[in-house]
Parts: structure tokens; C-alpha cells; sequence
């Protein structure tokens, strides 16, 4: 099984995450899936941003607050 480095992005309310993960692409074929600890870093990331826990969102992944633009 090979190991590459990815982004995934969490969007949740405004702000937007860049979580990095490494998805497992089997030998076999197979489609990649994603490790335990890549998918509870993911919902741990997007439960933070959820409830504005900022602190814990940045020790995790890069986050971004997302401005509107005015149209």
C-alpha cells in the first residue's frame, strides 16, 4: 500500500480549513480510502470549527476565515 499526501478542505460556516491527510491506495486496485486517524482528524477539525474552537482547529489543519464579496 502507498501513502500520498493530499488536502482535503473542511468548510464550516466561515471559516475553511485545509486539513493535509495521507489517503491508502491499495495495491489490489482498489479506490483509496482514508486511515481512522485521517477521518477523526477530519470530524475533529470540522466539530472545532463548528463550535468556533479556533485554537483547536489551527493545531490540526490551516484555517481560513471566508469574507463574502460584495456584489
Amino acid at each position: 500500500m502507498t501513502k500520498k499526501h493530499q488536502t482535503k478542505l473542511v468548510y464550516e460556516g466561515e471559516y475553511l480549513a485545509e486539513v493535509d491527510i495521507f489517503p491508502i491506495a491499495p495495491p489490489e486496485g482498489w479506490s483509496p480510502y482514508l486511515s481512522l486517524e485521517d477521518a477523526q482528524k477530519l470530524d475533529e477539525v470540522r466539530e472545532a470549527l463548528r463550535q468556533g474552537d479556533l485554537t483547536t482547529a489551527t493545531k490540526l489543519a490551516r484555517v481560513f476565515q471566508v469574507i463574502p464579496v460584495p456584489v
